[in-house]
């Protein structure tokens, strides 16, 4: 089969041949027909500081995608050949505090396919038949195979509880640009996107929110939060960009009593004024790690399912698999939203 492969430890990947992988009990055989790429994944293709210390090359990468089931081992249940799937593809250890408590999707030993193992970006891939999702028969493939991010956004909205708020999203990449409609759909009142690259605040745009502001303004912010919301300060602030500036604004922008829901990852220590904007605001902070297993995928099928969401706007440009280097290139533009690789091209 092809796959794309972090060969060695430095920059770039390769497009190579691997062998189809074998899969044993409890396991099945996935033909991949939609795979798309993630920031984690431009993280690796540069070999930043992160990716140095956390990958083992060689791997596949990709850790996003929808497919068929070709094939089971003994024990699967609930699965069956030509079965349209998705995963998640955060593996717990089952055995941690967390995992024993509910909370696998912060389990201590988490295994990440695609980061840790061998991963998506190829023609089959192998996954524990527990972390698979049959999707519903009215999801497209493309919107199957987003599922990871989407959960990531899905849980955000609904753990900030955004019904009858104002509500600012500050960083419109995928991930911010679905929680506006996530949160339009739960019932915010005012949605405000914030970003400072005008194809993505188009995108957010697109996906329903109240109003769009460049944040290169330096005051654009504040001016308007203060017009929304008569002076009081957002009920609700959702921070998918992890930039320290936006973090501070987004504190800043909260009124008393509010709720901030931290998703973005800095890649430094940030520092706030803590005794301002957090404890004497009275201010509730969240922070978010990934989807809840599996109660986040319920909610977001019943989202998509039903139609009080449409994810369409958040897919920008569709690649053979072959076409990977210019997918990485795009995300690094900022001038997409989710690039879709397809391996059967």
């Amino acid at each position: 089969m092809k796959a794309i492969v972090k060969e060695t430890a430095g920059p770039g990947l390769r497009l190579v041949d691997r062998p189809v992988p074998d899969y044993g009990p409890g396991e099945v055989l996935i033909k991949v027909d939609s795979a798309s790429i993630c920031g984690t994944d431009v993280h690796i293709y540069d070999w930043d500081r992160w990716s140095s210390e956390r990958l083992h090359p060689p791997l596949i990468v990709g850790h996003e995608f929808c497919g068929t089931i070709d094939s089971s081992g003994l024990g699967v249940k609930g699965l069956a050949a030509g079965d349209r799937v998705t995963a998640e593809m955060h593996i717990s250890c089952g055995v941690c505090y967390q995992c024993k408590t509910g909370q696998a999707h912060i389990c201590k030993d988490v295994v990440i396919k695609g980061v840790d193992g061998d991963g998506c970006f190829a023609e089959y891939v192998v996954m524990p038949f527990a972390n698979v999702w049959k999707l519903h028969a009215s999801i497209p493939d493309e919107i199957g195979s987003i599922h990871d991010p989407l959960g990531n956004a899905v849980h955000t909205v609904f753990s900030a509880e955004v019904t009858g708020c104002s509500v600012g999203v500050l960083g419109c990449g995928p991930i911010g640009c679905a929680a506006v409609a996530i949160a339009r759909a739960c019932g915010a009142t005012q949605v405000l996107a914030v970003d400072i690259n005008p194809y993505r605040l188009d995108i957010a745009r697109r996906m329903g929110a109240d109003r769009l502001i460049d944040s290169r303004e330096a005051s654009a912010l504040q001016s308007a939060v203060a017009e929304t919301t008569g002076g009081k300060g957002l009920d609700v602030i959702l921070e998918m960009s992890g930039n320290p500036d936006a973090i501070r604004a987004g504190l800043a922008s909260l009124r008393g009593g509010g709720r901030i829901a931290l998703l973005g990852l800095p890649s430094k220590p940030v520092e706030i004024n803590l005794s301002k904007d957090v404890i004497f605001k009275g201010a509730t902070v969240l922070g978010i790690n990934g989807r809840k297993m599996f109660e986040t995928w319920y909610r977001m099928e019943a989202l998509i399912a039903s139609k009080r969401v449409d994810f369409s706007p958040l897919v920008t440009h569709r690649l053979p698999m072959s076409g990977f280097e210019r997918g990485m290139e795009l995300m690094k533009s900022g001038n997409s939203g989710k690039v879709i690789l397809d391996p059967r091209s």
